[in-house]
């Protein structure tokens, strides 16, 4: 076990540091031969892990799955090698496995060419994973606006307090609060049924949050066809904002068969307008009390 510490805090030393074009000189012997391995440690800046042995830890910072985006990163590195290492720590739950810190679309392509990974590996505190994710993520140019947003909640959510969502996102508190402000008015169910819309930001994102009225999260995440999310953003933005429908009124007729109201019920709220010709509806007003009080005999009868 102490052999084992001391390797991985060598490896550890030397991942931020470049190998040195200089190679040590060589000793005669059997401790000659210690020191040229530990020397060459210390120069490895990068580890080869084995994709099934790694997997996922950190938040849910990705929207859409990316097939096709995968796909393509895989012809990339069967066509030149993995070119950026991903960062990985050991597993605090199971000896001899790893998960990823950041870079799950390397790995996910790594997996399926079945190919090792190359990679930094850290010792990380769960606090620690969390904000170098949050770190990465801030200098990524195609995780938009609510990913971002939905990693902020998700801190947020996970105990984390202002100042450390700030350090993790490179962003001031103003910012996080507006982030913070459209993710808590957009549901999760909307998010998830519209997807990363990169062309939509914050403003657009609280346009969005103000049309919902009275519907519930679900009605709104049906309303989300297309097959980008940014078509998908703009097909639930477009309905939302069109006038809904008068629902068709009831109609009641009288005894000789003619219409003699339009009934329309709304939230708990109905109201009738009287179509008839032969003063029915002065009739109506004027005994609307008598009307009443039959009614309210009628519900002491059922209850006797």
């Amino acid at each position: 076990m102490a052999r084992k510490n001391l390797l991985e805090n060598l490896m550890k030393g030397g991942e931020d540091s470049p190998p040195s074009p200089a190679q040590p000189r060589r000793s005669a012997g059997a401790i000659g031969a210690v020191s040229q391995s530990l020397a060459d440690l210390k120069m490895r800046a990068l580890v080869e892990v084995p994709p099934d042995l790694i997997d996922d830890a950190g938040l849910d910072d990705r929207l859409d799955s990316d097939p096709e985006g995968i796909a393509a990163l895989c012809e990339s590195i069967r066509e030149y090698g993995q070119q950026v290492p991903v960062m990985l720590r050991h597993s605090p739950s199971t000896e001899g496995r790893f998960e990823i810190v950041y870079g799950r679309r390397r790995v996910a392509a790594l997996k399926q060419l079945r190919q090792p990974v190359r990679a930094m590996v850290r010792d990380l505190s769960d606090k620690d994973l969390i904000v170098a994710q949050g770190q990465e993520n801030s200098a990524r140019r195609d995780l938009t606006f609510i990913e971002k947003a939905r990693f902020a909640q998700q801190m947020e959510q996970g105990g984390f307090d202002r100042k450390v969502i700030c350090d993790a996102l490179h962003i001031d508190k103003t910012v996080v609060s507006r982030m913070l402000t459209v993710a808590d008015a957009v549901p999760e169910p909307v998010i998830r049924a519209i997807g990363a819309a990169p062309s939509a930001g914050r403003d657009r994102w609280m346009a969005l949050a103000k049309l919902f009225g009275d519907r519930t999260p679900q009605e709104v995440a049906a309303l989300a066809h297309g097959e980008t999310s940014d078509s998908r953003f703009k097909a639930v933005y477009t309905a939302l904002a069109r006038p809904k429908a008068a629902p068709t009124p009831e109609v009641v007729t009288g005894a000789d068969g003619r219409a003699l109201a339009q009934v329309r019920r709304k939230r708990g709220q109905t109201t009738v307008t009287v179509t008839s010709e032969d003063g029915f509806d002065i009739w109506l007003i004027e005994n609307f009390d008598r009307l009443h009080r039959d009614y309210l005999a009628g519900l002491g009868e059922d209850e006797q």
